[in-house]
């Protein structure tokens, strides 16, 4: 897991529909209701594509979701960009969340089983991180978070 406290990757980019093959990838908006439950589709597209496991599916599913709610509600909207990384011969689905929302405050905390801003349940982040193989987000206050994570296909 690597965490930042500043920002080092680019703003949202515009959504552009991609092409499945490997590292190819596809951005999707997070701006109303609708768009998450199009971007819970698109990840599960994505994992049958890359040849996971239900259990897995189930998973990689799961966090994107958190993921992309968290950009929504507490980053005023953002984008998913779906990619298809390859490495040692495996393959795997990684995720980039962004949004220009006010930031992570105090990063470790929300990070933390059971914190929570709202009315959920806290386990957004950390539920997140414990889902997928790797997990890096950067975040800078007034200037949006990025989290990138990735699940590999150990099957």
């Amino acid at each position: 897991m690597k965490l930042s406290g500043e920002r080092t990757m680019g703003a949202p980019t515009a959504p552009v529909e991609g092409g499945g093959g490997a590292g190819a990838g596809a951005t999707y908006p997070v701006r109303t209701d609708e768009d998450l439950i199009t971007v819970r589709h698109a990840v599960r597209a994505a994992t049958v594509e890359t040849g996971f496991g239900l259990v897995d599916q189930t998973r990689v599913v799961t966090a994107a979701s958190e993921l992309a709610r968290n950009a929504y509600i507490h980053g005023g909207g953002g984008t998913v960009t779906i990619e298809f990384p390859r490495n040692a011969g495996r393959r795997g689905v990684r995720l980039t969340v962004r949004d220009e929302g006010p930031g992570i405050p105090d990063l470790e905390a929300a990070l933390a089983d059971g914190f929570t801003t709202g009315s959920g349940l806290g386990h957004g982040l950390g539920g997140a991180r414990r889902l997928m193989h790797e997990f890096e987000v950067h975040t800078e206050a007034g200037r949006g978070t990025t989290i990138s994570v990735t699940r590999w296909n150990t099957q």
